[in-house]
């Protein structure tokens, strides 16, 4: 069952097909109960007018003998004021739902007719007289309505009954019941529950299948993307791109972002493997001449050159940790620690170092790592003293919201199609190829990493001295 509804699809066009149903359910039961209660409306309505008819002939002084009531088809009661049926239906054997279940009409006992008396009694009679019944010779305007059966000459059906009060002079307040078969209502109503119950999961059939068929033509682009994303996945070719649908759609837009995705991730794969080929080459120059350098002392003790070993020792040492440090930045290391005085860290970087300046008027606090901090300043200075012709100079300032500290030398500068690329990790410009001089052209990519990982920036342009200005940019704690 969770593999049936485990696609898209299938979950699709389960949905759709749920809310139709209960939809069509609603629909359907609202239909059904509007036409019962139409059809039942339009049986009280005949029933009413039977009753009036009954009515209006014993209010125009008509005997019950004179009644027409040999309707098979309609059954109908006279009941006096008492209780008693006094006419009904011929061929009548069953009823309920009325006044009275009696189907065979009682002789009623005549009620004298005072024929005089005192005006007293005349004035009792008046006050009996309910204002609520009709006056003799009147019809109630009023008629209720109960639900009720009758067998009629052995025929046995549900009916609507009405019953209407009418006011005669010789035999004093009736009521007249009569019927109206519902036969129609509860055919009407059990066709139309037919139909429901046949063309309702046909309908549902429908909306199922043009569900399904739409949702695979919709998602189909999907399955291409998926399709490619797979492809790419087993034959590891970032190069490939999955399909583009010629839509205006999300599914188009997905596979715009993936694409994107892919070209980012290529990028990446791309960045890293170089970085491990020249990481791979940069380590193996200062490994194979120190291997160099340790067989020769060990064939010939007098010719090791002791201080070369230590300055490759030393040099591989560096490179190693510059190494672990990007791959930290890489894998998102965030800085940790506290506030530091930006310009005290300035002042103790350029400590002991020969032609630098330092102009800082204040303290500039930031928050960050002090170590990672120091290392930008010391990778800025050693790039400084490796092009500078006479002096550097460091300024720590204030500007808005920001902390500046810039680095600037006298030397030839970075020309302008270089000021990017400089801040690649292994790029060394021509006039520092020599690994001796320029190293292994690590110190900037690190310096910009780690400024971008404290939320600043690192950038480069010409100095007022005509040299190369680095300007580290990091938002005030």
């Amino acid at each position: 069952m969770r593999r049936m509804f485990g696609s898209v699809r299938s979950r699709a066009t389960l949905a759709a097909t749920i809310v139709v149903a209960v939809a069509l359910v609603a629909a359907g039961t609202a239909v059904l109960l509007s036409l019962r209660s139409n059809l039942i409306g339009q049986a009280g309505t005949a029933a009413e007018r039977s009753a009036r008819t009954v009515a209006t002939g014993l209010a125009a002084g008509k005997t019950y003998e004179q009644l027409s009531l040999d309707d098979d088809d309609q059954p109908v009661q006279v009941v006096d004021e008492k209780g008693r049926l006094v006419a009904a239906t011929e061929n009548l054997e069953r009823i309920s739902g009325t006044g009275t279940d009696a189907v065979r009409p009682q002789t009623p006992t005549p009620t004298p007719t005072p024929t005089g008396g005192s005006d007293d009694d005349a004035d009792e009679e008046v006050d009996v007289d309910d204002d609520s019944s009709p006056h003799p010779g009147e019809i109630d305007e009023k008629a209720t309505f109960t639900n009720g059966s009758a067998t009629i000459d052995h025929q046995s059906a549900d009916y609507r009954f009405a019953s209407v009060r009418v006011e005669t002079d010789g035999q004093g307040l009736l009521t007249v019941y009569a019927g109206e078969a519902l036969s129609a209502e509860q055919s009407a109503v059990n066709t139309a529950l037919t139909v429901m119950l046949i063309g309702f999961p046909l309908l549902l059939t429908v909306v199922a299948v043009v569900t399904w068929l739409v949702t695979r033509r919709a998602l189909r682009p999907v399955e291409g993307i998926r399709g490619e994303m797979a492809a790419i996945t087993a034959s590891e070719d970032l190069g490939r791109r999955v399909p583009v649908p010629d839509t205006h759609d999300e599914v188009a837009r997905l596979a715009r972002t993936t694409n994107e995705t892919l070209a980012a991730l290529e990028t990446s794969v791309e960045r890293q493997r170089r970085f491990v080929a020249d990481a791979s080459h940069e380590l193996r120059s200062p490994i194979a001449s120190l291997r160099t350098q340790l067989e020769v002392g060990a064939a010939h003790p007098e010719l090791l050159d002791l201080e070369g070993a230590v300055e490759d020792t030393v040099r591989l040492q560096h490179l190693a940790a510059d190494l672990l440090l990007l791959a930290r930045l890489d894998a998102g290391e965030r800085p940790t620690g506290g506030r530091l005085d930006l310009a005290a860290l300035a002042r103790e970087e350029t400590a002991g170092r020969p032609g630098v300046s330092v102009e800082a008027a204040e303290a500039v606090e930031v928050a960050g790592s002090r170590g990672q901090l120091q290392r930008v300043l010391t990778n800025l200075l050693d790039n400084a003293r490796r092009h500078t012709r006479s002096a550097v100079t460091v300024s720590v300032r204030r500007e808005g919201e920001w902390a500046v500290a810039g680095v600037a030398d006298d030397g030839d500068g970075v020309p302008d199609g270089d000021r990017e690329r400089i801040f690649e990790r292994f790029v060394r410009l021509d006039d520092a190829r020599s690994r001796d001089d320029g190293g292994a052209g690590l110190g900037l990519a690190i310096a910009r990493d780690v400024a971008a990982r404290h939320g600043g920036t690192l950038t480069v342009r010409a100095a007022p001295t005509g040299g190369a200005l680095f300007e580290l940019r990091l938002p005030l704690a």
